[in-house]
């Protein structure tokens, strides 16, 4: 089959969404689309290198939202019904309220709409999806409480990307998760995969109640749910 497959900036589900993502690609022509958030995210989790391995050859290129200008034109193969299925996995509250509002101004909720168009069925997986809490995975992180204020800080020497802000922070625009500061700090101040808790907000939740509504798409509580729907 084809398949076109968004994915937007959100860490929760993420690495869930690339092992479905990969499992998926072995037997099927999947297109990738990234949002610029998207890009950002999968860098920062170490999981770019990953989705764009994937890729490589007609209807399995690595779109991205930058690549694209603003009539975003690789969105016409989804209004020409080109593709079996869309999914969006990982989907940010962002991208799930333009959807519902029906804006398209990015390549992921332009290619929804197109894909309404062109009738082929989007499947999300928003990040939103139920009140309450849920627990999710950072990106890396320095975490000051453990950090030495060394004279000569290894971690940011050992960075090739210049991303560490010796005794400050981490530059999450410049990481690409590789962990190589994490493994050349003794102090074990920089850490990655830590969970946190966070809070749904009830207008993300009432958008996506709205999202299941909506003709031509199916809402999925979690990526792996993808592999029994198609």
């Amino acid at each position: 089959m084809r398949i076109g497959w968004a994915i937007t900036g959100a860490g929760h589900l993420l690495d869930e969404s690339v092992e479905v993502l990969e499992e998926l690609a072995k037997n099927n022509e999947i297109t990738v689309f990234l949002s610029n958030a998207g890009e950002e995210v999968l860098k920062m989790y170490g999981l770019f290198e990953r989705v764009a391995a994937i890729t490589g050859g007609y209807y399995k290129e690595l779109v991205l939202d930058s690549d694209q200008s603003f009539s975003y034109p690789i969105s016409g193969r989804l209004s020409l019904g080109k593709y079996d299925f869309f999914i969006v996995s990982p989907t940010t509250s962002n991208t799930v309220a333009k959807i519902v509002y029906g804006i398209s101004d990015t390549l992921v909720t332009n290619s929804v709409a197109q894909a309404g168009k062109g009738m082929v069925k989007t499947l999300i997986v928003p990040v939103d999806i139920e009140a309450g809490d849920v627990e999710t995975i950072l990106p890396s992180k320095l975490e000051l409480e453990s950090c030495a204020d060394c004279k000569e800080c290894l971690a940011a020497q050992t960075c090739p990307y210049g991303a560490i802000i010796a005794k400050q922070e981490i530059n999450l625009l410049k990481c690409i998760g590789c962990g190589k500061c994490e493994n050349s700090c003794q102090y074990n101040a920089i850490k990655s995969g830590k969970l946190i808790t966070i809070h749904m907000r009830d207008i993300d939740i009432e958008n996506t109640h709205k999202l299941v509504l909506m003709e031509g798409i199916s809402v999925l509580k979690h990526p792996k749910e993808l592999k029994d729907y198609i």
